[in-house]
């Protein structure tokens, strides 16, 4: 459910077009900010952070343009690379529109109840962790309430990172707590609304279907693959947390 099979960008793309048109923007945006040398992207920028100063002035949009905005390379990257891991999945489970909605929506809700939390004039912050712990909200009420949704494997894995992701978010310097934690209980609270027609993730739905000329194929290679798997080779939850520990510890060296 976690583990990607698309054979290629373009598939993955018309896959999950919510999740590619996501990660272009974050990548766009950085481009554009750090590494052009314009002053009017910086501008830009800076009419997008999430500035609580401005937002009691009535800049309310400041709630939902943070979602897009990072602070650096690595920031954008982790961000970027959790979301390809755990978006599509969702993204097929809920539908374009409705994965829209709880993404955003849980990213908003994670920036309004910490502009209330913590009104202090001098906070701000950038990034897409409230909406992407929103997904981990969402996916731990599958775990909770609709356990028809997810495979054993899958509530696993999204319950070794989801204690991971709160751990780091406590151990390490420069994280928006509030993001994190508000953005996971909002994705939770989001999830019974979008939740209603969810269908199990189904890995061959989205899948290009192409087209059979009547040959038949065999591949001598079919049964040893099979064997290969139980070789005691790393699980894809430890493949996950290995992944996600490095990139931590990279982002923390930088």
């Amino acid at each position: 459910m976690f583990i990607r099979n698309e054979r290629s960008v373009k598939e993955f793309i018309s896959s999950y077009p919510i999740v590619s048109t996501i990660v272009i923007i974050h990548i766009l945006i950085w481009f554009l900010v750090d590494v052009l040398p314009i002053n009017l992207f910086d501008q830009l920028y800076e009419l997008g952070v999430g500035r609580h100063f401005e937002i009691h002035n009535g800049e309310y949009w400041r709630f939902l343009t943070p979602i897009v905005l990072h602070g650096g390379l690595t920031h954008m990257l982790f961000n970027s690379f959790s979301l390809v891991l755990f978006g599509p999945a969702l993204e097929q489970m809920l539908g374009k529109s409705k994965f829209l909605i709880a993404y955003v929506g849980a990213g908003v809700l994670a920036n309004i109840a910490t502009f209330f939390i913590n009104p202090s004039i001098l906070f701000q912050h950038v990034g897409a962790s409230g909406a992407i712990f929103g997904i981990f909200g969402i996916y731990l009420f599958m775990v909770a309430f609709r356990k028809h949704l997810m495979d054993s494997q899958s509530s696993q894995i999204i319950t070794v990172i989801l204690i991971i992701g709160l751990v780091m978010t406590f151990l390490r310097p420069g994280i928006n707590i509030y993001a994190h934690v508000l953005g996971f209980i909002a994705g939770f609270l989001i999830a019974p609304l979008v939740l209603t027609s969810a269908r199990p993730y189904n890995p061959w739905q989205t899948r290009r279907h192409y087209d059979d000329d009547g040959e038949v194929r065999f591949n001598p290679n079919r049964w040893k693959k099979k064997r290969f798997r139980g070789n005691g080779k790393l699980s894809p939850i430890w493949i996950i947390i290995i992944v996600l520990v490095v990139l931590g510890l990279i982002t923390r060296l930088l």
